[in-house]
């Protein structure tokens, strides 16, 4: 039977979509001449199999350009060739010898042979493109699915990657789903054990894996090329709407087990880089629309340092992010976003830094949106950092002072004992002013980009030859200390004071105010060898090695007994919207040093202690933080309703450095020797 005729169409919505009788294609171009599109049956195919010129007089509506296409169904591939002036100088970049990726393409399909570099030089590059896939959302069976909507101060966050999460041999999952997004769903049962409520990962928006220096690959994820269509690499078979569906079975079985899923997302930047780049998509459809320019036209602004910028505030761009953002909550039931170098967003098409960015309260006050998580980087690499000061009522921001004044804390720098005493109790310097709850803070003091846990106690500094830059790429400022010898040590006291530095970070993590995040296997001291960057080390370097959960199994059991007393301790329902000041000022908290009520918040002091009336649990806890290097004797608050019991002593072996919350032997005296850099936490109850 003879195919049928295409038809007109409509330019909404826009993308590939799945209707009665065939596929309605839709994409925006304000300045081209015409638009070709490219169907494929293969993603390695060296000609299209059909091509479909839209017309520019009965397709194009406004500057959408659109066509019906009868019999096509879901997971046919496709492109665009759009043209028009190749004009950088005036900021346009038309080639029609490119196939382009539909900006909303649901899936996308990564040929064997595709190459990067042939999508920079300017010509045909059929085979060797990326194509688009046709996907029908509504051809999935939910089975009573949707986003959990947990309140974010009951919220307990793990970083972590897909493919570096079980691609180690050692994981134990099958050669085919290592690495994969059904991977992940095999170790579900690892993480309810630790205790997590939410994972956040790393970017699962398609991108291009050789963005990176030549002869390694883009592990990271930070390079997209989609903001719609799941990686396809982490789909553990090779047909092109895997991935979709892969992904979605992921998103169900991590709800069922009570865990929810938060994206890291990159609407900064594209990997189509700067003016050497490749034009894989947004450039070739509207340069001008989709990237902040130079005042030479031809010259693409870099606030993320890594050769473009999107012009977030675009409306085009801006109405982009919003659908993506509706297209994961609404179609893929995901429960939040961590936006990357997020402060971007908040810039104009000149660059310049808006009071009230259209696209940041697009995004807050989308209805569609509402009860969705939103966490933001709220800084870029140019400089701008707005932590305390992000726009919008509902997101929460990583604390980067948190991670700073915690580590120059314990290791014993001068000047840290104020700043950490503010981070441990939510930072009220930092976000007290906005009458916000306790849970603005997202604190952690460690993330996928820059050391391990493992590693910032082990190393003084990056160690990043692998990466090829000769190390000059990543942070220099790391804040850490090896513990007197660079890198992996046999000593038993070196291995001894690691393992309590370790304890004490995640200690301070778990138990200050705000949204605690753990990253990917700091607790099982997982290391990079000192590798503080290691966004293009896809290989043992940046994997899970499964092995550590036995070799490691005090950090790892340490860490449990936090996050299961923590998620005791979460707030009930009245205290959850307490803003951050009132919930301190009800918790009756009072600050010592060595002796009670003396608080020594000198620039040389390395200790403090912390005693805290907690209503809702009925028991008053002191804790002690010892950041010296020789022991301390506290005193004890005396006149307690009763005996002092010990929780925590990070200084003691393993199992007396924690224990199960109901066995906290008694502590008898009214003093309390505090081991070098060690911290302990004490409790007793008080009567109803």
């Amino acid at each position: 039977m003879a195919a049928e005729e295409p038809s007109t169409g409509r330019s909404a919505p826009l993308g590939a979509s799945v209707v009665a009788g065939g596929v309605n294609f839709s994409v925006y171009s304000r300045s081209a001449s015409a638009v070709d599109l490219l169907l494929f049956d293969r993603a390695d195919d060296r000609r299209p199999s059909r091509v479909i010129p839209i017309d520019p007089v009965t397709n194009r509506t406004y500057h959408y350009w659109h066509v019906f296409v009868p019999q096509l169904r879901q997971g046919q591939l496709y492109g665009y060739r759009v043209h028009g002036a190749y004009d950088p100088a005036s900021g346009l970049w038309f080639d029609p010898g490119k196939v382009l990726l539909d900006p909303y393409g649901r899936g996308v399909a990564v040929p064997a042979g595709y190459s990067r570099d042939a999508a920079k030089l300017p010509g045909d590059n059929i085979s060797a493109s990326m194509k688009s896939v046709v996907v029908d959302t509504a051809d999935y069976d939910w089975e009573g699915d949707a986003p959990l909507c947990r309140e974010s101060t009951r919220t307990i966050i793990y970083e972590m990657h897909v493919r570096g999460f079980t691609r180690h041999p050692s994981s134990g999952v099958s050669l085919e789903k290592r690495g994969t997004y059904a991977g992940l769903t095999e170790k579900i049962p690892y993480l309810q054990q630790l205790g997590i409520d939410a994972v956040e990962l790393l970017p699962v928006f398609q991108f291009d894996a050789q963005d990176a220096p030549r002869g390694l690959v883009n592990y990271w994820g930070y390079s997209p090329v989609s903001f719609f269509a799941p990686h396809d690499g982490y789909s553990s078979r090779e047909d092109p709407l895997c991935a979709v569906n892969e992904f979605r079975d992921m998103v169900k079985a991590l709800h069922r087990g009570g865990i929810e899923v938060i994206l890291d997302v990159v609407f900064n930047h594209t990997a189509e880089g700067d003016h050497r780049g490749p034009t894989l998509c947004f450039r070739g459809f509207e340069n001008d629309a989709y990237y902040i320019l130079e005042n030479d036209r031809s010259r693409f602004a870099n606030y993320s340092g890594t050769g473009n910028t999107l012009n977030t505030n675009h409306p085009v761009v801006r109405r982009m992010i919003l659908d993506s953002l509706r297209y994961w909550v609404g179609e893929m039931h995901v429960d939040g976003f961590r936006f990357d170098l997020a402060s971007i967003l908040a810039r104009d098409s000149s660059g310049q830094v808006l009071p009230n960015p259209p696209v940041l309260w697009d995004i807050e006050s989308d209805p569609a949106l509402a009860g969705t998580k939103f966490i933001a980087e709220a800084w870029d690499a140019a400089g701008l950092y707005q932590v305390g000061s992000f726009i919008g009522d509902a997101w929460k921001e990583w604390n980067g002072r948190f991670r700073d004044d915690v580590r120059a804390f314990f290791r014993g720098e001068d000047d840290s004992v104020t700043r950490f005493a503010d981070r441990f109790i939510g930072s009220p310097s930092i976000y007290g002013h906005k009458e916000r709850d306790a849970g603005e803070s997202i604190n952690f003091v460690t993330c996928h980009d820059g050391f391990t846990l493992n590693d910032l106690v082990s190393y003084n500094q990056k160690h990043n030859e692998a990466n090829g830059e000769d190390s000059r790429d990543g942070a220099n400022d790391n804040r850490s200390w090896n513990c007197g010898v660079e890198g992996p040590s046999t000593d038993p006291d070196i291995e001894a004071l690691r393992n309590r530095q370790i304890k004490n970070f995640l200690t301070v993590t778990m138990l200050s105010l705000g949204i605690p995040m753990i990253a990917m296997g700091d607790e099982v001291r997982r290391s990079q060898l000192g590798n503080n960057n290691a966004y293009c080390q896809d290989n043992e370097t940046s994997w899970f090695d499964w092995s550590l959960v036995e070799k490691h199994s005090d950090v790892h059991r340490f860490l449990r007994l936090l996050i299961e007393r923590r998620r005791l301790r979460s707030p009930d329902a009245e205290e959850h919207h307490l803003s951050l000041n009132q919930l301190l000022a009800r918790a009756l908290k009072t600050w010592h040093g060595v002796k009670i009520g003396q608080p020594d918040w000198s620039s040389s002091s390395h200790s403090i202690a912390f005693s805290a009336h907690l209503p809702h649990e009925n028991v008053i806890t002191h804790m002690l933080f010892n950041a010296y290097w020789e022991p301390l004797e506290f005193e004890l608050p005396d006149g307690t309703p009763g005996p002092w019991k010990r929780w925590i002593d990070t200084a003691l072996d393993p199992p007396n450095d924690i224990v199960d919350w109901e066995d906290a032997p008694v502590v008898s005296g009214s003093r309390y020797v505090a081991g070098p850099r060690s911290i302990v936490s004490l409790y007793t109850a008080v009567s109803e």
